[in-house]
């Protein structure tokens, strides 16, 4: 993929969850992101709002950004439904206006929007809108339990709590220690930090496990050992259960690591409690023991805004609540504890 310089939107959502591209690519694509737009925060330090460490600026408008030569505008949150605020549309406007792509993961679909095409064009510009399913996909047949390769997929006690995190983690320590690992992307953060992938929740419900299928078979044939998918929901939760379970029957997968974050009560933007680890590690496992054995080795957690004793406490409890199972924060402590608890259960 070409180097990419990007202008990243938060505008008035610049938080570790809501704004979790931006944080992502921070993480994964620092060099780059040029600066990141958020007037309500604009000459704070960025990393100490985002949890990640970065001398990226943030600016107050595109015009701010200009000296800086950004060359894309992407949008950089995950608000509830993917629905793009309004107020936007002037900056996506002027952004084209001023040589910039733009790169849309909401499922407010920018190529919809007759005004933003035209004045793209008009400007020799493009609009990448990542949740436009561009393929053809089947439905699921259970053709992913025979590939060559080990099939792994982080699942969570809640939805935006580290899978994406997890995965790529896991991904690249595997790569590491000497396996051929292949990160799959199913979000859209995780298409564009990969560059590759499919946005799994702006596929028709039917053909989820398909598209999943399809990608894991299509990874099995570059001759990996190892496919890492990411993790979409959370099976209990009521509004995003679909895909998760769309995901697991796609993946069929060898293992499972649980991601859970040990500060959140109630599932995100409902007031159902969050499952006991020990029930979400058996409601996983007896989901798929009909169709493939599989089961959950590690947890991975979300300790974001503890110090490091409530980090180690954390750990030190899940170990206790899961029987002895390894655990990790991949950011904060890790993934090493996760990679040997997977490569230990498949040894």
């Amino acid at each position: 993929m070409p180097q990419r310089r990007m202008l990243v939107m938060t505008d008035g959502h610049l938080d570790v969850f809501v704004a979790k591209t931006a944080v992502s690519l921070l993480r994964y694509c620092a060099d780059e992101v040029v600066a990141v737009l958020d007037a309500q925060h604009a000459g704070a330090d960025l990393a100490s709002i985002v949890d990640v460490q970065t001398h990226v600026p943030i600016v107050d408008s595109v015009a701010a950004a200009l000296p800086l030569q950004p060359d894309h505008l992407v949008i950089g949150v995950a608000n509830p439904g993917g629905i793009l605020p309004p107020a936007w549309r002037a900056t996506i406007i002027e952004a084209l206006a001023n040589g910039m792509d733009v790169i849309n993961g909401l499922h407010t679909l920018l190529t919809d929007d007759e005004e933003l095409v035209r004045c793209a064009a008009d400007h020799g510009r493009r609009i990448h809108d990542l949740r436009r399913v561009t393929r053809t996909y089947p439905i699921g047949s259970g053709k992913a339990a025979g590939t060559r390769a080990r099939r792994i997929l982080t699942v969570g006690t809640d939805c935006n709590v580290g899978k994406m995190l997890a995965s790529i983690e896991l991904a690249r320590d595997l790569t590491s220690r000497g396996h051929a690992a292949r990160f799959v992307a199913t979000g859209q953060t995780g298409v564009l930090v990969a560059g590759h992938g499919e946005v799994i929740d702006a596929v028709k419900s039917d053909f989820v496990s398909g598209a999943v299928e399809t990608l894991v078979l299509e990874a099995d044939e570059e001759g990996v050992e190892f496919i890492v998918v990411e993790g979409q929901g959370a099976m209990l939760h009521p509004g995003f259960s679909g895909v998760t379970l769309g995901l697991m029957h796609g993946v069929l997968p060898d293992r499972m690591i649980l991601c859970h974050q040990p500060s959140r009560q109630f599932m995100r933007h409902t007031r159902i409690p969050v499952p006991a680890l020990d029930e979400s590690i058996a409601l996983h496992q007896q989901l798929l023991a009909p169709i493939h054995a599989s089961r959950v080795v590690a947890v991975a957690l979300n300790c974001v805004g503890m110090s490091p004793q409530q980090i180690r406490e954390s750990i030190d409890q899940t170990q206790r609540a899961t029987g002895g199972m390894p655990a990790a924060d991949c950011a904060r402590t890790g993934v090493e504890p996760l990679t040997d608890a997977l490569l230990e259960s498949l040894a």
